[in-house]
């Protein structure tokens, strides 16, 4: 049963991600995915798993706007689980551990329905 929340967390995770991406154009998402896989060795539907790799396959592509793509996930993920986005928080965390404590609270949620 856990197994199935978290893949239905990471679901959300890599539509988010699609969402943010696709804000940049079809051809640039697919030209970010080919070289995550080719470069950086994450392919799209192991992201959730590979986040650090992620982040920093982001950070050589886009160099300091890797973290404006980061926030517009993070925005894409709050709404796809109906929270707020509150900007604080999310100025004092890394991406992947921002990633990590949404995903908690996600799970912490389902646990209580």
């Amino acid at each position: 049963m856990l197994t199935n929340k978290c893949k239905a967390f990471d679901e959300l995770l890599l539509t988010a991600i699609d969402e943010a991406l696709i804000s940049l154009g079809e051809s640039v998402k697919q030209s970010i995915y080919f070289h995550m896989e080719s470069k950086f060795c994450v392919p799209r539907q192991e992201i959730p798993d590979n986040l650090n790799q992620f982040q920093a396959g982001l950070e050589k592509i886009f160099g300091a706007g890797a973290r404006f793509i980061e926030i517009l996930i993070m925005k894409n993920l709050h709404a796809k689980i109906g929270q707020q986005l509150e900007m604080e928080k999310e100025c004092s965390l890394e991406f992947v551990e921002y990633v990590s404590a949404v995903e908690h609270n996600f799970l912490k949620q389902q646990n209580e329905n």
